[in-house]
């Protein structure tokens, strides 16, 4: 059996192909248009009949390059655009570029990248546009296509959704002095929740913010593993605060930023030395791991009033719960503002949830994260939850 035919089966056991279109959504004409961009034939069937199965949606055609896909877009006009990373001729990062210059639109990026180089290559899609992106299975991998089914449908969704007057980034300046920063203990969190949008929205944020920040940066960004690797190292090259992925047990120390692994909670801990990450996989919260809840929680139980919450732009409600145990514990509570969201849910969701201190654009957002750091350091310090 061919592994196109292989995953039909398994698809159609799963029930994620449906030849039947809503009769109401025909009648009124309100299934949102999808053009495919993908070198692979097979994939290109695949993912068509797939979106062609979503409520919502409908594919109005396929391309096979980017130029044909450029040439595609100004003749059909579609709603969203799914567009593969790698591909021969004109690549998926110059083909997004032309999209988003010449006749802007939703992006998702499908990307089957697995070394460093690809994953880093796909990371930088978001700084020309792309608004989602959903890892592709191997094409051999016939059950891997039914579970990336509902994680197609989901990013399908916040791309029609998405806001898409959010400017883009202008040209990033990749860091070139050596840093300075001595470790230090850090004795102040800057805790950020983001989703959709995230990676544009942490690419101007975390550049921004200065060498002399008296907080260690703990990011819970909803992205799968490996691809949070590709974030921090991207943050890392443009920042003056050194960026990583976090690994589990090592100190939090001021200064420094933390990327949560995809597949896996981020946690702060307080022991007898200082605080300290712990990481686990432990069941999903909101349907998502990492999860920014958890990480808010944990910090206000290591840092007290000494912790200032983010929580940017996304979809659903992750974060508002963390935010409001922030400001309860006399931390600050910032979101990002409607205008700059490319999804407003989760600061919307956090708004309703809590008094924030303030509601910010995203361009104002690291100097208010600065200034927010140094009000909650004038103020008493609270005593640390301590573990054994």
């Amino acid at each position: 059996m061919s592994p196109r035919a292989k995953w039909r089966c398994a698809a159609c056991a799963g029930g994620i192909v449906s030849s039947e279109r809503s009769a109401v959504e025909r009648k009124n004409g309100t299934r949102h248009s999808v053009l495919i961009v993908d070198d692979s034939q097979m994939v290109r069937e695949i993912v068509r009949e797939l979106i062609d199965g979503f409520a919502g949606f409908s594919v109005v055609g396929v391309a096979k390059d980017g130029e044909e896909a450029l040439r595609l877009v100004h003749a059909l006009q579609p709603d969203v655009v799914t567009l593969d990373v790698e591909m021969p001729g004109i690549d998926g990062l110059h083909t997004l570029g032309y999209i988003m210059s010449e006749t802007p639109r939703p992006v998702v990026m499908l990307s089957g990248a697995t070394t460093r180089g690809a994953i880093d290559f796909t990371i930088r899609a978001f700084e020309l546009g792309a608004v989602e992106f959903v890892r592709k299975p191997a094409l051999d991998a016939t059950q891997g296509w039914s579970e990336v089914a509902p994680r197609l449908h989901e990013a399908l969704r916040a791309a029609v959704g998405a806001n898409t007057r959010v400017p883009l980034l202008a040209r990033p300046t990749v860091r070139g002095a050596p840093r300075t920063i001595v470790p230090h203990p850090a004795e102040c969190a800057v805790v950020i929740a983001c989703s959709t949008g995230g990676p544009r929205a942490l690419s101007e944020i975390i550049p921004s913010l200065t060498s002399t920040l008296d907080a260690a940066v703990l990011i819970a960004q909803h992205m799968p593993p490996g691809f949070t690797a590709g974030l921090a190292r991207r943050l890392d090259q443009l920042s003056e605060l050194p960026v990583r992925e976090a690994q589990s047990g090592e100190p939090v120390l001021r200064g420094h930023v933390y990327v949560a692994p995809g597949g896996k909670h981020m946690e702060v801990i307080r022991d007898g030395v200082g605080a300290r990450l712990l990481l686990s996989e432990g069941p999903t919260v909101h349907g998502v791991r990492p999860a920014a809840d958890p990480l808010f929680m944990s910090a206000v139980s290591a840092f007290g009033a000494q912790t200032v919450g983010v929580v940017l732009t996304g979809m659903g409600r992750d974060g508002s719960a963390g935010l409001k145990a922030v400001r309860e514990h006399g931390g600050r509570a910032l979101v990002q503002d409607r205008e700059s969201s490319a999804i407003y849910g989760m600061p919307a969701q956090a708004l309703a949830h809590t008094a924030v201190d303030a509601e910010v654009t995203l361009s104002a957002m690291a100097p208010a994260i600065e200034a927010a750091v140094s009000r909650q350091r004038t103020l008493p310090r609270t005593p640390p939850r301590t573990h054994a």
